[in-house]
């Protein structure tokens, strides 16, 4: 193992399921904020118009940088339920982890969400199968239905698959914090 490594802890991979709403990304972002060594990655967001949701944006945990990923009013042959998908706007998402991954930057990486808008990208398919065969941390979202891809990455044998409901997600961000320990860097 490369001597830079010699700071992470574990290289846990850990994806995190659950209904709808139930409080996935919330965790991420408890994650992004407690923990002290360096993060790569982004979460999703819901654009809202009152209490009409409009669509969703990536928001990069690195830079603060927003891009909206689907929208009711995108005109797109990429589709998910009412929502058009632009799925170029992953790019500079995607351009971060891959740089991390290619520079070897020892840090925890974030990954708000595996899902069906997302998997229309083989370049995200491609980078989040990168993240998981790496030597550093991940924890992701994953959609709890079936896909092949995402079937794929639960079965794996370093992965562990947890699942979030409303009575385990308050407790969810201590326990992935004590897992997922990234010492000096």
């Amino acid at each position: 193992m490369n001597e830079r490594f010699n700071a992470v802890t574990g290289a846990e991979k850990i994806l995190l399921t659950g209904k709808p709403g139930v409080g996935k990304t919330t965790v991420i972002k408890k994650i992004a904020e407690e923990l002290k060594c360096r993060k790569a990655g982004f979460y999703t967001a819901e654009i809202r118009q009152g209490k009409r949701r409009l669509g969703f944006e990536l928001v990069s945990l690195s830079t603060g940088e927003r891009l909206p990923l689907a929208h009711v009013d995108f005109p797109s042959s990429k589709r998910v339920g009412k929502y058009g998908v632009k799925i170029e706007n992953l790019r500079p998402f995607l351009d971060e982890l891959e740089e991390v991954l290619q520079e070897n930057i020892p840090c925890c990486l974030l990954i708000d969400e595996i899902g069906k808008m997302e998997l229309f990208s083989r370049r995200f398919r491609e980078i989040t199968l990168g993240a998981f065969d790496s030597p550093y941390p991940v924890v992701a979202t994953i959609m709890a239905g079936s896909d092949p891809f995402c079937n794929n990455l639960k079965k794996r044998p370093d992965t562990q698959v947890w699942k979030i409901d409303p009575g385990n997600r308050d407790q969810i961000p201590a326990r992935l914090l004590d897992k997922v320990i990234i010492k000096e860097m």
